[in-house]
């Protein structure tokens, strides 16, 4: 049985001096169709205690994470989620669709931050100097100081709370895909690479929510199937 994330290391940095602290995790880096998705939640000093049973959403149930989503809203100071586009992983890659997400979503909350803490060890969130996505260093947006914590969806309560509301909203996305397209079952799979994702890749071929610029398994000329996506994707989160 996992132990429940807390607070206690969100405290930390609000004791020192940090004033709303923005809680970020991403969901759909590893699909094969679909966007990548960002959830924020952001949390002050004086934030309770999160709402019981929240966990770092690949541990619960799909009920389980719907019944939370309200509470989470709720208990939250503010919150938000972002995207980008199938077609914009194609022409920016991966991790620079994140940041595009990222972005996306610290526009949609109504407190800005004063510190973001990212799960992982990469922050991708503070655009380069160089930046294809923004192009002029001096049109580069304000992003707040980022922290990075490796497995921070497991221990920190207010990261496992935006994986949540990432999955969910991603989910529902994938969920209202499906009734266009039903052959790739993406109600059941979220545009991941399950059997019958595959096969309908090798029967229909790829749709425009699909990641062209990948290798995608089941489709002609694609020879290495689906270990050469979890490779290609492993190679990217070491990357990261």
């Amino acid at each position: 049985m996992t132990v429940a994330p807390t607070l206690r290391f969100e405290r930390t940095l609000l004791r020192g001096g940090v004033t709303r602290l923005a809680a970020v995790d991403e969901v759909g880096r590893g699909a094969l169709s679909g966007p990548v998705t960002i959830g924020m939640v952001v949390v002050t000093a004086d934030t309770r205690t999160a709402p019981q049973g929240v966990r770092d959403s690949k541990l619960l149930s799909p009920e389980a994470r719907e019944r939370l989503v309200p509470r989470i809203r709720r208990w939250a100071v503010c919150w938000s989620v972002g995207h980008a586009s199938p077609a914009e992983i194609d022409t920016f890659g991966v991790v620079p669709a994140l940041r595009l997400a990222g972005h996306r979503a610290l526009a949609g909350l109504a407190a800005w931050p004063d510190l973001v803490l990212l799960d992982g060890n990469h922050d991708y969130l503070t655009p380069p100097e160089q930046d294809g996505l923004f192009g002029d260093p001096d049109l580069l947006p304000d992003v707040p100081p980022v922290r990075t914590r490796i497995k921070a969806d497991l221990t920190c309560a207010a990261v496992a709370a935006a994986s949540i509301l990432a999955k969910t909203a991603r989910d529902a996305l994938m969920t209202e895909l499906d009734a266009s397209h039903p052959e790739y079952c993406w109600a059941e799979n979220k545009g991941y690479s399950a059997p019958a994702h595959i096969e309908a890749l090798a029967r229909f071929g790829a749709t425009s929510h699909h990641r062209r610029s990948w290798s995608l398994p089941g489709l002609l000329g694609s020879t290495d199937g689906v270990a050469g996506i979890e490779e290609w994707v492993e190679t990217v989160e070491s990357a990261s």
